[in-house]
């Protein structure tokens, strides 16, 4: 559907980069708001883009409108900020007092936070409407193939992930022997496997996987080159996420490091089937 502008709300990482890609060769109008000490602002150097801090949302929302964007799209990471360090304008003010903001989960606060740009007029679209080529695909990619432990480790990851994410906590978990080893918190999936390389593991799949009824114009889970790094660092044997319902940065890249490491990379179903 044709769009007047789009407004690209970018936090850290590759995906808002591969957003401003898109853009570009399908010749649709851009701008984007890089949040200060989130996203990288020599990305979009170039480019329409104002740096604004996380706290000042209604900077933003005057930015964007000034810049004449009716559609909007979350991407990247954003480090959750204390109250403190927030220091929320008077938009952002009113966001937590009239959402409880404040006491809500990733995904509560997400699910609020794109009602409110509703509220502003804006349409909201997911990143994989304008990104559906790093969908997930549902198989084995690459070389590497499950071991009977690995596949049973794998539909236990997808479940615990699953579970994990019904409490709004998190997206990722590490199964090995049927156990579950760790789970992700808000400090993300690759702290949370900086935190397996010194227990000395062998084996262990990483899950991740949509939260149940996730608000999925945001916050899709994402895997890359670097988290097979990090997996491989880790001791685990390979890497598992939700088909269709999670982003794969970099596919060559990805696959190439895979089976460079010795690792698996498989997009399974909710149940956690992929053949």
């Amino acid at each position: 559907m044709p769009r007047n502008k789009i407004g690209i709300l970018a936090g850290g990482g590759r995906l808002p980069v591969l957003l401003v890609e898109a853009c570009r060769r399908n010749q649709q109008p851009f701008h984007v708001i890089v949040f200060e000490g989130q996203g990288d602002p020599a990305h979009y150097a170039g480019d329409s883009h104002a740096i604004i801090r996380v706290g000042a949302a209604g900077a933003a929302v005057k930015s964007l409108k000034e810049a004449g964007c009716d559609t909007l799209v979350m991407a990247g990471a954003i480090r959750r900020p204390s109250l403190s360090e927030l220091r929320p304008d008077w938009w952002g003010v009113k966001f937590f007092a009239s959402s409880g903001a404040a006491v809500l989960g990733d995904d509560g606060l997400l699910t609020a936070l794109i009602g409110a740009l509703e509220n502003e007029g804006f349409t909201v679209i997911g990143a994989d409407e304008l990104l559906p080529d790093y969908l997930m695909p549902k198989g084995v990619l690459g070389a590497i193939q499950p071991s009977a432990q690995n596949t049973t480790d794998i539909n236990t990851a997808i479940q615990a992930a699953k579970a994990l994410g019904a409490r709004d906590l998190g997206q990722a978990v590490v199964v090995a022997n049927g156990q579950v080893m760790i789970e992700e918190d808000r400090d993300g999936t690759d702290a949370m496997l900086r935190k397996l390389v010194q227990r000395n593991n062998s084996g262990g799949v990483l899950a991740k996987a949509l939260k149940p009824g996730q608000e999925r114009r945001a916050d899709l889970p994402t895997i890359g080159p670097d988290t097979i790094a990090n997996a491989h660092a880790a001791g685990l044997a390979g890497v598992v996420i939700e088909a269709g319902n999670a982003f794969l940065l970099d596919r060559p890249g990805t696959i190439s490091s895979a089976d460079s490491l010795g690792l698996f990379v498989i997009g399974a179903d909710a149940a956690g089937h992929w053949q």
